[in-house]
């Protein structure tokens, strides 16, 4: 019986100290999980950023596209109004060197 028993403690020993591994590295598996965690709160709150910049950027991009597509068309029209200055003084100045 007492050999019985001290197998049976020797076992039992064994099993706890297993079991106290087993918990200690559930513990850091927790730990690396929690870590992971804030981590990628961190990322989805810089990707949120991103995201709202990228768009503010985009609306920015578009309205200074469309300045530049105004000061374009404005600057075809002076030229031809330039062009039609030009060709008015000519014909004004033709006259008087004839």
């Amino acid at each position: 019986h007492e050999q019985l028993l001290k197998m049976m403690e020797e076992r039992m020993m064994d099993v706890e100290q297993k079991l106290r591994l087993v918990k200690r590295l559930l513990q850091e598996k927790v730990c690396q999980l929690k870590e992971q965690l804030s981590k990628n709160t961190k990322a989805d709150a810089i990707v949120k950023d991103l995201y709202v910049e990228n768009a503010q950027l985009l609306k920015s991009l578009e309205r200074t596209e469309q300045r530049q597509r105004t000061a374009e068309r404005k600057n075809y029209l002076l030229e031809e109004k330039i062009a039609n200055l030009n060709r008015i003084v000519k014909n004004l100045a033709s006259p008087s060197f004839s």
